[in-house]
């Protein structure tokens, strides 16, 4: 149950800065499956698959909404002045992952090195998708702030973003960013919290283009995972080492556009700790999975 808990809070730390995806951190955590088949099923006639599903999403949730809050209302200024320092972070995340991705799924990518073509799409779609958010555009979600247009890229930017955030590699923040709101979401949650209400109805729009995503996409990504499992998995590994390009890109999106990071602005420190902290959730997962057996003996 805390690794659960544990992922969803970290999942919305991720989710909420473009650059790192949260499916990255379900992946790495190893409730990557458990989580696509939990958004399949809870709509599933079977009940005890329902129950099962709702179960494995509230604890999920639950670690979410208080990483998402934390994010909005602190994390997002530490990541404003310490964007260096957290991008290096960040890239130790994904650098020291991508072994640990083979390791674990080794039996499907046994004797299938010819799928890694999807390693070079997922990368080159995760690099194309960053490159072309340097044109977003700004608006606000307060009511009488947006028109139906905007109401409309608003819920279409929320649907995209959201099927984004549960593929690793991408950031469905950077989707936001495409769509230029990135920035109107995060002062509209940010003025809700702080029971500003003018942003009600935007936030309801992006709610239900939200719903929307999961509803549309969920399915088709357990197929894959299902039907076609070692050439998705070298499609998520591509996504990963093409979100190494977003997070070194991440400076140049911030309100004020920094540098992207280079070898000066690179922090050595935290990208050590980075990949302590993904060896350390593995040790996690080792032993929370042995807990388990020993229950079940």
């Amino acid at each position: 149950m805390f690794l659960v808990i544990l992922g969803g809070f970290l999942m919305a730390l991720a989710d909420s800065v473009p650059g790192v995806s949260g499916g990255t951190i379900a992946f790495l955590i190893g409730i990557y499956d458990d989580f696509i088949n939990s958004l399949n099923d809870i709509a599933s006639r079977d009940k005890e698959k329902r129950m099962k599903a709702f179960k494995f999403l509230v604890k999920l949730g639950c670690g979410w909404i208080i990483g998402f809050c934390s994010a909005v209302l602190v994390i997002t200024s530490v990541f404003e002045k310490n964007i260096y320092e957290i991008s290096s972070l960040f890239l130790g995340f994904v650098l020291f992952s991508i072994p640990l991705i083979f390791v674990e799924e080794k039996e499907s990518f046994k004797g299938k090195w010819y799928n890694a073509f999807w390693a070079i799409f997922g990368a080159a779609f995760v690099v194309a998708i960053t490159y072309f958010s340097g044109d977003a555009s700004a608006t606000s979600l307060a009511w009488g702030e947006f028109d139906i247009l905007g109401g409309i890229i608003l819920f279409v930017g929320a649907m995209i973003a959201i099927s984004a955030m549960v593929l690793p590699g991408i950031s469905g923040s950077t989707i936001l960013l495409v769509f230029g709101i990135y920035q109107p979401v995060m002062d509209a949650i940010d003025g809700f919290l702080h029971l500003e209400f003018k942003y009600v109805v935007g936030l309801c729009i992006f709610g239900v283009g939200i719903i929307t995503g999961v509803f549309t996409t969920i399915k088709g990504l357990k197929v894959a995972l299902d039907k076609a499992r070692t050439a998705t998995l070298y499609a998520i590994v591509g996504m990963m080492i093409g979100s190494l390009y977003s997070i070194v890109m991440g400076p140049t999106s911030l309100d004020t556009p920094k540098a992207a990071m280079n070898l000066d602005t690179f922090s050595l420190s935290s990208f050590l700790i980075g990949g302590g902290v993904i060896f350390g959730l593995q040790a996690l997962k080792y032993f929370s999975a042995k807990k388990e057996e020993g229950k079940s003996e």
